[in-house]
């Protein structure tokens, strides 16, 4: 029999490994933006201006138009054909935004507005508020649904916990690859990127409830096995179930990050990133760390550590 949860310190090796490489991506973030993340509009406040020109055109030049309306951090981007320019700035005052396009008309000819958006920063905090506020909310209930469901379980509070910090585990990796991606890509968060955190963190828990609910059943049977061969078992009789559904998942989206529009494609990206941490720590994180809680290995570590500091004291 395939000995997984013998190998559980090298799948939690992996999973610090990157965990760091994201919270030092996300360090590095809060001091060149303040934010874990590149927040968009949606989070940030400002004004976001798509538009497109007969002719084409610079940033430079285009930026140069907003400075000399006092909008000094303006950001201006061209997309391929180099006639359409994506334009982020702060919150325009009343009337400000009629006055620089038409600056912007005189200077590089006729133009069109494909989309204007702009969201003050009041609203772009409450909206940072609310999207903790939901996956706090999310993390919790899943932990008082598990533990409720499993009370006539020994130590049920473990299987609740468990599939926290695997959620936990997801919502972590995916911040920190999607930082990663913002410092290297220019990413943004934005409100979908939200719904995409939301959606990761029911994928999470799916995978852990199926084995804890496999461990449920064997124990009763299995009375004689050591708790980690029971556990492995389980792993084992549900892992094929996990992997087919996760990769049918996986290959849509892969599927619609190809060949699906570029408004999506982040969203899809973010989808992805946490749905293949979710499978993984599902098997790798979750019951692992169930085995170790069991086992009392975490205490055992720390009691030595902290008895070698006062002897060599």
């Amino acid at each position: 029999m395939t000995d997984i949860v013998g190998k559980r310190y090298w799948y939690f090796l992996i999973s610090a490994l990157v965990i760091i490489a994201g919270l030092i991506a996300m360090g590095i973030s809060i001091s060149r933006f303040g934010t874990p993340l590149r927040l968009s509009i949606d989070f940030a406040g400002g004004a976001l201006m798509e538009l497109a020109f007969e002719q084409r055109v610079m940033p430079a030049d285009v930026r140069q138009v907003f400075v000399e309306y006092g909008y000094g951090d303006t950001i201006v981007q061209t997309t391929q054909d180099e006639m359409t320019v994506l334009i982020r700035s702060k919150e325009l005052q009343e009337g400000e935004k009629a006055q620089i396009q038409a600056d912007l008309a005189a200077r590089f000819g006729p133009l069109t507005e494909l989309r204007f958006d702009q969201v003050g920063p009041t609203v772009g905090r409450e909206v940072t508020r609310s999207a903790a506020i939901a996956i706090g909310a999310a993390a919790l209930v899943i932990t008082g649904f598990i533990i409720f469901s499993w009370r006539k379980v020994p130590n049920a509070l473990r299987y609740g916990v468990c599939a926290t910090v695997a959620t936990l585990h997801d919502v972590l990796v995916t911040m920190g690859i999607f930082s990663i991606l913002g410092l290297l890509l220019g990413w943004e968060a934005d409100a979908l990127f939200l719904t995409a955190m939301l959606t990761v963190t029911g994928y999470s828990v799916q995978d852990s409830i199926v084995v804890f609910d496999r461990i449920r059943e064997n124990m009763p049977k299995r009375r004689g096995e050591p708790y980690e061969r029971i556990v492995n078992r389980s792993l084992l009789e549900t892992v094929h179930r996990s992997l087919a559904t996760q990769l049918n998942a996986m290959f849509i989206l892969v599927a619609l990050l190809f060949f699906g529009g570029a408004t999506i494609r982040r969203f899809i990206a973010t989808l992805l990133i946490g749905l293949i941490s979710g499978t993984y720590s599902s098997i790798f994180t979750a019951v692992p760390l169930l085995v170790v809680w069991e086992k009392g290995e975490l205490g055992g570590f720390f009691r030595r550590l902290f008895g070698r500091s006062r002897a060599g004291a």
